[in-house]
């Protein structure tokens, strides 16, 4: 069964929007129509001057306009910007994120790669803009959308991410790029704690020598952060000013040394072809020390499982969840996953045992909740007809 972890990348939880202070700029409201005639709004902050233009997506617990004092600091620099409500949010048409099922989320999230890069053409349209100097920026779900877009559009020559999380092949877009510099941000008391440290994996892997991670103890998720920390606007202009305007495309490298957690290069060795036979022996060494030596978090590694699965890497799944089930031997989920991927691996043999192992082992879960332990058990069972040809 899919994790807990997908929630922090699409929080349902609405918070009170405090917006930040700061004197109107000029700006106008647009009014985007997508391929199947849904209605999308947008605002564009015009420089007043020939400029680059950057593209701000909010993260999934807010709407455009936590952009706005950000997009006015931009303007003043000479930099266009434009602001994206995602369907389900803001003044965008779709089901409002808070109301809506799973099904209709996924329905809602699968459409946005076209939304955004209609906001795309549109921002690279308006006249002044520079087609060859176009960043992204990006909070919480944003991290991926910025990045999924920066592969879809070369010409990308500048990210700002905070608080996110990527995909797999926006991981590996990190890994071998070095066209567009990439400023990283998170607060320690993100209440979303998957989304900080997965921020500082990203800095970790990522190629690009001019790379730039900033943290504050406080601040909470995404652009909240500029409420206790208004200095982190002007950083991000510098950064948008330095890599679109004075060195297009390149930032100077800090070469300064970034205490990191040491389970970001665990999970970057997991998430690399080998990585899990390499890791499943480190954990047979630190469990001579410690029995109950982990190593890694069940429900990230989880995650990068279906990961490499959804990205056609099957093979590569299989070993990373066989991982997950050796550090967890206990949890019925790692098992439940097993079968997922021994499923689309076309082994109804290993598909099948793995998932009579979840049920069997669902009794004795002290981990999971009863809602987990329901939806663990329902997926597993499902499987099982499916396999026994049973409807």
């Amino acid at each position: 069964m899919r994790n807990a972890f997908a929630r922090y990348s699409i929080p349902s939880l609405l918070f009170t929007l405090i917006t930040v202070s700061i004197a109107p700029a000029a700006e106008r409201v647009v009014d985007l129509t997508a391929k199947d005639g849904a209605k999308l709004k947008a605002t564009y902050f015009a420089a007043g001057k020939p400029g680059p233009g950057v593209l701000l997506l909010h993260q999934c617990n807010r709407d455009r306009k936590v952009w706005n004092g950000l997009a006015q600091q931009l303007n003043a620099a000479g930099i266009n910007v434009l602001t994206l409500d995602y369907r389900g949010f803001g003044e965008s048409a779709g089901v409002p994120h808070e109301k809506a099922t799973p099904q209709q989320t996924a329905d809602l999230v699968a459409k946005w790669p076209g939304d955004i890069d209609l906001a795309y053409e549109y921002l690279v349209s308006q006249p002044g803009v520079e087609r060859d100097a176009i960043g992204m920026g990006g909070a919480s779900c944003g991290v991926n959308n910025s990045l999924q877009a920066a592969i879809r559009h070369p010409e990308v020559r500048s990210l700002v991410l905070l608080s996110g999380s990527a995909n797999y092949d926006g991981r590996q877009y990190l890994r071998r790029d070095k066209t567009a510099p990439v400023f990283f941000a998170y607060a320690v008391d993100d209440p979303f704690p998957p989304t900080a440290f997965a921020i500082q994996w990203l800095y970790s892997l990522t190629a690009d020598p001019g790379k730039k991670l900033v943290h504050y103890p406080n601040g909470g998720h995404g652009s909240d952060i500029f409420h206790a920390h208004p200095e982190l606007m002007k950083a991000i202009t510098d950064w948008y000013v330095t890599t679109l305007i004075k060195t297009p495309g390149k930032a100077p490298a800090t070469n300064e040394a970034v205490a990191l957690p040491p389970e970001v290069y665990v999970m970057d060795t997991i998430d690399e072809p080998g990585g899990p036979a390499k890791i499943e022996a480190q954990l047979e060494q630190a469990r001579q020390h410690d029995p109950k030596a982990t190593l890694f978090d069940e429900g990230l590694v989880n995650f990068m499982g279906y990961e490499h699965m959804q990205a056609g890497d099957v093979k590569g799944a299989i070993e990373i969840l066989k991982l997950n089930a050796v550090a967890y031997p206990n949890s019925p989920n790692v098992y439940d996953s097993l079968g997922d991927v021994y499923l689309a691996d076309g082994d109804g043999d290993l598909a099948r045992q793995n998932s009579r192992k979840a049920l069997a082992l669902l009794p004795s879960d002290t981990t999971d909740d009863q809602q987990r332990k329901d939806a663990i058990k329902a997926s597993a069972g499902g499987k099982l007809r499916q396999l026994d040809g049973e409807p």
